[in-house]
């Protein structure tokens, strides 16, 4: 028999129970026009998320407690179906109270939002290759447009999407590169789907004055300066040639021919830019060129000669340097220096500390609608500022976050301004253009700089269009307008047959704070299990062991935690293929311990050798 304190208390909770289901079904009600306007197929899904985007206006940890104290549901794995577990908890306090259980609404039934998520994630995301539930999509380097065989190895290393990113290459590239993505097959017949990110607004710091026109040729040395192993020199007249040996540094000559009398064994020498004599031994020779050796620095300039000596009392053969690219220079940027952001894209003369520096910014948008006191960063957050100025041409902002002793600022870095109400489309002109071909070729369309509703309308407009309707739509959500935005984005989306988020975590920690990232990423993966929309997990995923071929111990663990989402992305480089063989072992492993927010207990073997008690 209860006691009159537990009786009490139930009635409490079912109270408060009770409140929280009639606040969600009046915001069911407030945003029916919204939930209609999704798809049929979403509607339901559509109201889901309002269920529980009402939910979370609320704190109900103190509820939680007072509900898993009896050995009810504490509501934190419900996000799938979030109306219906509270109608059961409700259910089952209205009977332990002796009232009659209240009406079931007909929202999502407690084993229906993983069915919904697992439809959507294969409407959009394909059809799984393997037994590993999480796909992983592999972005494809200019490479992969010349080599199909590098497409190959990716795709038989795991690749279940590729992604080709418009804001590099053009038309010819991504159509090469598609074709032998479509010419290859994952383990279950299947050709991996095509992912094309629209470039979208691009917000850079504009060029800085070139400079002098010089390559700095440097053998390998250990920490005494003793050479360890000699720069490789590739000397060829077609600059532009991807047949450059591997770790080599490519150097053009102005004259084909006397490449074409090279021999391995031949002694080059010439004096370079500081007039230092240097030799240099050739020890390859292909139709595009020759491979040399050098044991000491070099500076090289155009125009520069190089002799090969004659052995036979022959005159010796001589040929000039070609071009050579300029130098990038940069700005050095400490604390508290003043950075002058500029309308004009005139190149900029590089400056050091302590002095102000002016850049171009290649948004003039900015120039109207950024407002003193709002913040600044640069660089993919390398650099912090606060505006203290702004006029009709020039942003000034001061310096306040940068790494002790400064760092440098170069030309087509990034610009974000998370404090900024930017009013810009999504989609540029250079994207329409791009949506031609896009639309054409590929699976799945990520729209970039998403930031308000008629963002993602604004491409549904532009597929319908071009009959391309069936498209699937991945919103990247890479700034603060978006993740505050991200429920009516959502909402928008679901008036498209697929819908998929990415979670674009470079640009999203600079716009949100380091320190917040972790929080926004799952708040961004709850709404979206609640919304039933696949989610890919992206950016600096095994970033590390992509790029040098050995992976840093907490990016495994950010690896581990991407199995949540439903899709994660590798960004390019040279150990791409070892990079997807541990993303893959990582992801199988882990499926077996979590799903979503929910921990799987599968048997456990680890600790069998230990004696029981």
């Amino acid at each position: 028999m209860k006691v009159q304190g537990e009786a009490r208390t139930l009635e409490r909770l079912e109270a408060e129970v009770r409140q929280l289901r009639d606040a969600m079904l009046a915001a069911e009600t407030a945003r029916a026009a919204d939930i209609a306007a999704t798809r049929p197929r979403h509607r339901q899904s559509a109201a889901n998320l309002i269920h529980y985007v009402e939910l979370r206006r609320h704190d109900v940890r103190s509820l939680q407690a007072d509900l898993a104290a009896i050995g009810l549901s504490s509501l934190g794995r419900s996000e799938a179906n979030i109306l219906a577990t509270i109608e059961e908890v409700l259910s089952v306090l209205a009977r332990l109270n002796g009232h009659e259980s209240p009406t079931r609404s007909a929202g999502v039934a407690m084993a229906e939002g993983y069915k919904f998520l697992a439809e959507n994630d294969e409407r959009l995301l394909g059809e799984l290759a393997t037994t590993r539930g999480t796909r992983i999509m592999v972005t494809l380097p200019t490479e992969a447009a010349y080599e199909p065989e590098l497409v190959s190895r990716i795709a038989k290393s795991g690749m279940d999407i590729a992604r080709v990113n418009c804001a590099h290459d053009g038309p010819d590239e991504w159509a090469r590169m598609i074709d032998h993505v479509r010419a290859t097959k994952r383990a279950n017949g299947h050709r991996p789907l095509i992912a094309m990110d629209l470039a979208g607004p691009k917000l850079r710091t504009g060029p800085l004055e070139p400079g002098p026109r010089v390559v700095r040729i440097s053998p390998a040395r250990d920490l005494l300066g003793v050479v360890t192993a000699p720069a490789l020199v590739w000397l060829t007249a077609d600059i532009a040639s991807t047949d450059c040996p591997l770790g080599a540094t490519a150097v053009s000559v102005e004259d084909a021919s006397w490449l074409s009398r090279r021999q391995p064994g031949d002694r080059l020498e010439f004096t370079d830019s500081r007039d230092s004599t240097r030799r240099w031994e050739v020890v390859a020779v292909t139709d595009a060129g020759c491979t040399a050796t050098a044991k000491k620095t070099a500076y090289l300039c155009p125009g520069l000669e190089l002799v090969c000596r004659s052995t036979d009392g022959e005159e010796d053969d001589v040929v000039r340097i070609g071009e050579l690219p300029a130098v990038e220079q940069s700005h050095r940027i400490d604390l508290s220096d003043i950075v002058i952001l500029t309308r004009s894209l005139e190149p900029a003369a590089p400056t050091p500390a302590g002095v102000p520096h002016r850049i171009g910014c290649t948004l003039a948008e900015v120039f109207e609608q950024a407002k003193p006191g709002e913040r600044v960063w640069l660089d993919d957050g390398k650099f912090g500022g606060t505006i203290e100025k702004v006029t009709h041409d020039e942003i000034e902002l001061v310096i306040t976050d940068v790494r002790p002793g400064g760092a440098n600022l170069k030309a087509a870095k990034g610009i974000n301004l998370p404090d900024t109400d930017l009013r810009l489309d999504a989609l540029t002109s250079k994207d329409l253009e791009d949506l031609d071909f896009v639309a054409r070729h590929a699976d799945i369309i990520n729209l970039s700089f998403v930031r308000h509703p008629t963002d993602v309308r604004q491409l549904q407009s532009e597929l319908e269009q071009r009959d391309a309707e069936d498209v699937g739509i991945v919103l990247k959500i890479e700034n603060v307008a978006a993740f505050h935005h991200l429920p009516d984005l959502l909402l928008a989306a679901m008036r498209s047959r697929t819908v998929g988020v990415m979670i674009a975590r470079g640009d999203l920690a600079v716009e949100v704070g380091f320190e917040r990232l972790a929080e926004v990423q799952e708040e961004i993966l709850w709404a979206c299990e609640a919304a039933h929309v696949p989610v890919i997990w992206a950016t600096q995923v095994l970033d590390t062991l992509a790029r040098t071929g050995q992976p840093s111990r907490a990016e495994i663990t950010d690896a581990a935690m991407s199995e949540r989402a439903e899709c994660v992305m590798l960004n390019k480089g040279p150990h791409i293929t070892d990079a997807i063989h541990t993303l893959d072992s990582i992801l199988t492993r882990m499926q077996h311990h979590q799903h979503k927010k929910r921990s799987l207990l599968r048997r456990l073997q680890a600790w069998d050798h230990s004696p029981s008690s």
